[in-house]
């Protein structure tokens, strides 16, 4: 069982999570966003509670039935372009790929957002990142859209799944 609370920013729990960034390094490698050889844990933190503070954003920090932290997704409550719910990032721990973790975070968001009135949920995908996308279609999500990011005008994947 899975269990998301909102990011909170604490010493302890930004050093979770620094790990868990730095357990994902072909993430990082492929996205750009960050040098996995030279991020430190406060360009780490920066960036987290940037993504967390901008307006209709949220970081949910996850933990499986023994309260350690095995991931976290950023979530946009209200995408600009379809209004939808949106899951902007998605990571889990690199040390416990393959357990299930990825698909129970992304189930206990699932009903999060079914049981506040969500119709759907949309996300994007770089197209380059085929990996990330064979998940998210294993878990239901299909393309509706392939455009720029917002941010670096990146090929993207806009994927969606009714809830």
């Amino acid at each position: 069982m899975i269990s998301l609370t909102t990011a909170v920013f604490s010493r302890a729990e930004t050093d979770e999570l620094d790990e868990i960034c730095r357990s994902q390094p072909a993430y990082w490698r492929l996205s750009g966003d960050a040098d996995p050889e030279t991020m430190t844990r406060d360009s780490v933190e920066a960036m987290l509670r940037a993504d967390a503070a901008a307006d209709g954003c949220e970081t949910l920090v996850a933990r499986d039935g023994t309260g350690r932290v095995v991931g976290f997704v950023q979530l946009l409550l209200r995408h600009p372009v379809s209004g939808r719910p949106w899951i902007g990032l998605l990571m889990v721990d690199g040390r416990l790929g393959r357990r299930g973790y990825g698909r129970d975070i992304v189930a206990a968001v699932e009903e999060r957002f079914r049981s506040g009135g969500a119709a759907a949920v949309e996300l994007g995908v770089l197209v380059a990142n085929e990996a990330a996308r064979s998940f998210w279609e294993r878990l239901g999500y299909r393309a509706i859209d392939v455009r720029p990011d917002r941010d670096k005008g990146r090929p993207t994947a806009v994927l969606e799944k009714p809830l």
